[in-house]
C-alpha cells in the first residue's frame, strides 16, 4: 500500500508500507494492505512504518488519517523522526 505523512509545513514520508501502526484517539490501530476505508483521529504517540523486514519509527502530535483503496495519509500537526 501506499503511504503519504504530510505536516501543515511538508511531506515528511511518501513510499510503500506492508503496515502502519498509529496511535488513534482510542486505542493504537494497526493499517494493512487492502484495509476496509477508515477515517480516525490520531492521539501524540509513536507511528510505526513496517515495509518487510525495515521499520521506521516516528512521534506525532495528533492528526487524522485516512484508508481507502491501500492509501493510507497521515496527516499530523508535527512530527519527529527517530
Amino acid at each position: 500500500m501506499t503511504l503519504e505523512i504530510l505536516t501543515p509545513d511538508k511531506k515528511v514520508f511518501e513510499g510503500e508500507a506492508t503496515s502502519v501502526t498509529l496511535p488513534g484517539t482510542l486505542g493504537f490501530l494497526e493499517i494493512l494492505n487492502n484495509h476496509a476505508p477508515i477515517i480516525s483521529t490520531l492521539n501524540d504517540g509513536k507511528l510505526t512504518v513496517r515495509d518487510g523486514g525495515k521499520e521506521d519509527i516516528f512521534f506525532i502530535k495528533g492528526g487524522v488519517v485516512e484508508a481507502l483503496n491501500n492509501k493510507v495519509t497521515v496527516l499530523a500537526e508535527g512530527i519527529t523522526h527517530k
